[in-house]
């Protein structure tokens, strides 16, 4: 009877097969192609003369991908709080903790493939009564004990089905390898950038408390100058007007920094030594210079286009694991030991005994289910497609607008600059006048205002282009070393 196993379960197998020509075709996986420009949108479309020669990318500048964040940013004290944050930071601890999920999950998926062998031992014991004999005599007890080895309902993986949920695992696992890359990517980038903010409020800070102290020793020599008669009580409100003005200043920058100081704290996820602290922004040769490339080498290194192609390839196992419902599923159960009546004869050595019992289940009917699965599986593959291109899409963008911000922040601040130094000289010219008696006092403040209010924006646009050079690294891919 046993030698018939095999040839029934290949004539099932036959029939099986035949009943499942419906079973939808298998697909594919094939990469997306790239729904963006060959070259970055960068809006840099002005003659190269008219480009401030320190913004242009110099030919021998390395991919930023290539470059290590340590090597990227040269200022010693935010390279420390950023070996802080790597140590500490919630987030980034929370990614390495999904990967490690993730390689459980794979490895559970993947035991699956394997038949699962155990070790057993069962004795038996009953009493039959005297009325339940047929053989008319009195009752008496059975006792069978049982020691072997055992294989329980082992699924043959003829058509994939363990085999693609198991490299479904694999890809999720890949995914969210990934993830904690663009984690830390991040994570770099918004302490720098934080880091930044911090200097940034202490160079307004500082602004604003030297302004204070001029202001005040202007509206001292105002008042005096009144008491003698030689200026009115417009000059010195005016003058008043100006260190009340620079004191909300100097206030708000004040509460603006423990802010920005607090944030700092949270992004590195413990305190950070006031000695690491910046005292101003950080000067221009603080950050390497880098090259864009063309977006068909850069965009695919980033991490979060490779996790969303993890994740994409992902569905495609989970859409094989689907197919795979319409043909039949076959277990195998199968187990060898000894057995005796008492557990004394089991000791020395009971007879053996063995069972092979195979089952193959056929998928008929099922309302739906298989269907209903399967379309599942293809509406989360189509979801992957736009997932991943959406996500193509955006870095596009942010590189394009990075690079942009690169040449016009510097031109920019080339402007200011510029704008702030003549506002110093008209300054100085108006005071000179006023001094001489040519101009009233009015004039000087206005000056004095307007020079102020430069110096301000020109803190900020550094900021800004400070800033948007260590976007230009994370988008660019930097940072993951």
């Amino acid at each position: 009877m046993t030698k018939k196993i095999p040839a029934v379960l290949c004539a099932s197998i036959s029939t099986v097969l035949c009943l499942t020509g419906c079973a939808p075709h298998k697909q594919i996986y094939q990469q997306p192609q790239m729904p963006t420009a060959p070259a970055w949108h960068s809006g840099l479309s002005q003659p190269p003369q008219q480009t401030p020669a320190s913004a242009a990318e110099p030919d021998s500048a390395p991919a930023a991908a290539e470059v290590k964040w340590r090597d990227y940013y040269t200022d010693e004290k935010l390279r420390q709080v950023i070996g802080l944050a790597l140590k500490n930071n919630r987030d980034l601890r929370i990614a390495v903790l999904n990967v490690e999920k993730a390689t459980a999950q794979y490895r559970l998926q993947r035991a699956s493939q394997f038949p699962q062998l155990d070790a057993i031992a069962s004795s038996d014991v009953y009493r039959v009564p005297g009325t339940m004999n047929q053989s008319g005599a009195g009752g008496y007890i059975s006792e069978t004990n049982k020691i072997g080895v055992q294989v329980s309902s082992w699924e043959l993986d003829l058509w994939g089905r363990l085999k693609n949920l198991s490299r479904q695992q694999m890809e999720l696992y890949l995914a969210s390898d990934q993830g904690r890359i663009s984690t830390q990517i991040s994570l770099v980038a918004s302490v720098a950038s934080q880091y930044l903010t911090v200097g940034s409020d202490q160079e307004n800070l500082h602004l604003a408390q030297a302004t204070l102290e001029s202001r005040r020793a202007s509206y001292d020599l105002t008042r005096q100058s009144r008491e003698r008669g030689v200026k009115s009580d417009l000059d010195v409100s005016e003058s008043l007007s100006l260190v009340q003005s620079a004191q909300v200043d100097a206030v708000k920058y004040t509460r603006q920094l423990n802010v920005d100081e607090n944030e700092l704290e949270v992004l590195v996820g413990a305190p950070v030594p006031a000695e690491l602290l910046p005292s101003g922004l950080l000067p221009d040769n603080a950050l390497k210079d880098i090259s864009a490339g063309i977006p068909s080498e850069v965009l695919l290194r980033r991490p979060d286009i490779i996790e969303a192609e993890y994740n994409l390839k992902s569905s495609y196992a989970n859409l094989a694991a689907a197919r795979a419902a319409y043909f039949p599923t076959i277990k195998l159960t199968a187990g060898a030991g000894i057995t005796s009546g008492s557990l004394a004869d089991l000791l020395k050595g009971g007879p053996g005994t063995w069972e092979f019992a195979p089952q193959i289940t056929f998928p008929i009917f099922d309302g739906g289910k298989r269907n209903a699965n399967y379309k599942t599986a293809q509406v989360e593959r189509d979801t992957y497609v736009a997932d991943y291109e959406k996500a193509i899409q955006t870095a596009f963008q942010e590189v394009s607008d990075a690079l942009n911000g690169r040449v016009r922040l510097l031109e920019e601040e080339e402007a200011q600059k510029a704008a702030v130094k003549t506002l110093s000289d008209t300054y100085r010219l108006t005071d000179a006048r006023y001094k001489a008696g040519i101009d009233n006092y009015l004039s000087v403040l206005d000056a004095q205002r307007s020079l102020y209010s430069g110096q301000q924006s020109l803190i900020n646009t550094r900021l800004s282009r400070l800033s948007n050079l260590v976007t230009l690294y994370k988008v660019l891919a930097g940072g993951a070393q």
